[in-house]
C-alpha cells in the first residue's frame, strides 16, 4: 500500500512541475517522510546486503525556537545523502582500521530529523559510531531520538542536545563513556572526530562564530580530518562567504567548494558576485558543497 503524500509534498511537486520552482523543504512539521537510495547508488544496500529505507518523522519544535527552521526535511540534507559517496568514509574506515581506531567517528550538527545520520549509521554500522546533535529542544530531541530507534541504529548513532559554543564535553563525553572505545587507549574524547557533517547551517551570520568554535572542538587534529558543509542558497550568498571569509581565523582552509545542481548533474565554481541579478527560482535549483580541512602548517 503506497503512503498518500503529505500536502505539502503535493503542493512542492506542483511547483516544480508547473512553474519550474525547485523545493528547498521535502516535508512539514510532524509529518513522515520516507528515504530511500537510488537503486544505482553504492549505497542502496546497507552492509549486510538490506535494501536501505529510511522512515522519519520531521521534528516539531518548541513554539519560542521556531527560528530553528528544524521542523522541515531541507534539500541540502537530501542532497548530502544522495552523494554520501563523496564522504570517502569507506576509505576513512579503511584508514581507522589501519591504527586499530575503529569505529569511525561522525558528528552531524544541527541533525533535524537525522537522514544523513542514520544513513551512514545504517550503512556501515559497526565500522562507525555517529552522533546526531541538534539545539537542546525538547521536541526535536525526542523526535531525533525516535527517529534513530525506529530505524533501529541505536548500537551505531546517538542523539544529544548540544548548543553551539557550549561546553565541548557535552558531546565528546559521549565518545569517552562509549564502551565501543574502551579497547583503544588513543580514542579518547579529546581527540574528537574524523568528520563532521552538516547541512543549512550557515544561512544566519550571527550564529558564525559559535558554529566555527564548535568545528575548531570537534574535529580530530589530523590531516585526514574533514567537516563537509552543504548550503542553500536560498537565502542568498553573502552569508555563505561571510562564513569562507571566517574560516582562517579557525585555523581551517577550504579543501573543495563547488556549486551543484540539487535535482541535476551540473556542477559549477563558486562564485559570490553570480548573486548580483540572480533570482529566488534561480537560486533555489542550487546548494553549495563545501569541504574543510585543518589549514597546513
Amino acid at each position: 500500500m503506497s503512503t498518500p503524500l503529505d500536502p505539502e509534498d503535493i503542493l512542492s511537486e506542483s511547483l516544480e512541475t508547473l512553474y519550474d520552482y525547485a523545493p528547498i523543504t521535502l516535508s512539514s512539521s510532524g509529518s513522515s517522510y520516507t528515504y530511500t537510495p537510488s537503486p544505482n547508488s553504492v549505497y542502496a544496500q546497507t552492509a549486510r546486503g538490506r535494501l536501505m529505507k529510511i522512515t522519519l518523522k520531521t521534528p516539531e519544535t518548541e513554539p519560542e525556537n521556531w527560528s530553528l527552521h528544524a521542523s522541515s526535511i531541507w534539500i541540502s540534507s537530501v542532497y548530502l545523502a544522495d552523494h554520501l559517496d563523496e564522504l570517502h568514509i569507506d576509505k576513512e574506515i579503511a584508514h581507522a582500521r589501519d591504527r586499530e581506531e575503529l569505529p569511525l567517528r561522525v558528528l552531524e550538527l544541527g541533525a533535524g530529523a537525522g537522514l544523513p545520520s542514520i544513513l551512514i549509521a545504517k550503512r556501515f554500522q559497526d565500522d562507525v559510531f555517529v552522533v546526531a546533535s541538534d539545539y537542546p529542544d525538547d521536541p526535536l530531541i525526542e523526535t531525533l531520538s525516535d527517529n534513530i530507534v525506529k530505524n533501529k541504529v541505536m548500537s551505531y548513532c546517538r542523539p544529544v542536545p548540544y548548543k553551539w559554543g557550549a561546553n565541548p564535553d557535552d558531546i565528546l563525553n559521549v565518545i569517552r563513556h562509549c564502551p565501543r572505545f574502551e579497547e583503544y587507549e588513543r580514542a579518547t574524547a579529546d581527540d574528537g572526530f574524523d568528520i563532521v557533517i552538516a547541512a543549512d547551517t550557515l544561512w544566519n551570520p550571527d550564529l558564525h562564530p559559535l558554529l566555527l568554535q564548535t568545528l575548531q572542538w570537534m574535529l580530530r587534529k589530523t590531516v585526514l580530518a574533514r567537516i563537509y558543509l552543504i548550503a542553500g542558497l536560498h537565502t542568498g550568498r553573502y552569508p555563505l562567504q561571510l562564513f569562507m571569509n571566517a574560516l582562517p581565523a579557525y585555523g581551517f582552509e577550504i579543501d573543495e567548494i563547488d556549486e551543484r545542481e540539487t535535482l541535476g548533474s551540473k556542477r559549477r565554481e563558486w562564485s559570490v558576485e553570480r548573486g548580483e541579478g540572480e533570482n529566488e527560482r534561480e537560486r533555489r535549483k542550487w546548494v553549495l558543497w563545501i569541504c574543510v580541512k585543518w589549514k597546513a602548517e
